[in-house]
């Protein structure tokens, strides 16, 4: 029966991919000796925020996800990234293979959130593995599942996702708002010969801090 491992050995942004998107390489080892005809995997990703330190900063930007920094250690739990599939090819011994991960900069999404607030270091992650193992056992063609034990840790350096991202929007953020919200905004450009969105809200931005100082010099 095959054993397998699997290890993260690497991870750089796909600098040709329609969609953002990083390549995991990972290292696959069979330890009995037995050849592998082929592997249907899944990996399920995970972000283990609670494996580094973040810097003041950091955890103000982190607010939003975990609350007061004094409720971390009930709040700062594992979150889903991705699951996404390959498919291994034939080996014996040891093989690498690249894992796509297409990536989003939806500040939405919880782990765009979590990216977006980290400035250095790296983003612990969690793989686990599963899907569907071909052999050949007695000149029989045999098939038997990736044990939902198998699991790599990789500390995904931050510099990579960033990277990853401003390849496709360089020096930009994206936000999701109601129709109804981009509408007024839309007639608020219009009715201030605003150029650009950029400008727009830089503008309110501009006009909501105003309107915050007027109103504490008038009380």
């Amino acid at each position: 029966m095959a054993e397998l491992v699997f290890d993260c050995i690497g991870a750089e942004p796909e600098r040709y991919g329609v969609v953002p998107s990083l390549t995991l390489r990972l290292r696959i080892t069979e330890t009995s000796g037995e050849r592998v005809e082929a592997i249907a995997l899944r990996c399920q990703i995970r972000i283990e925020p609670h494996r580094r330190r973040y810097s003041a900063e950091e955890a103000e930007q982190l607010r939003d996800l975990f609350g007061d920094t004094s409720r971390w250690a009930e709040t700062v739990k594992p979150m889903q990234f991705i699951t996404v599939s390959a498919m291994v090819p034939r080996f014996t011994g040891n093989t690498t293979v690249d894992l796509p991960v297409p990536v989003t900069y939806d500040l939405e999404i919880a782990s765009t959130k979590y990216f977006n607030s980290v400035s250095d270091g790296v983003i612990p992650l969690l793989l686990l593995f599963s899907g569907t193992v071909f052999g050949i056992s007695d000149g029989r063609l045999s098939v038997r599942q990736v044990p939902w034990s198998k699991e790599a840790s990789y500390e995904l350096p931050v510099k990579v996702w960033r990277e990853t991202v401003d390849l496709h929007f360089p020096g930009s953020a994206w936000l999701r708002i109601d129709r109804e919200t981009l509408a007024a905004l839309q007639r608020y450009k219009s009715r201030h010969a605003l150029p650009t969105w950029d400008g727009t809200v830089a503008a309110l931005l501009d006009d909501a801090a105003l309107g915050h100082k007027e109103s504490r010099e008038g009380t």
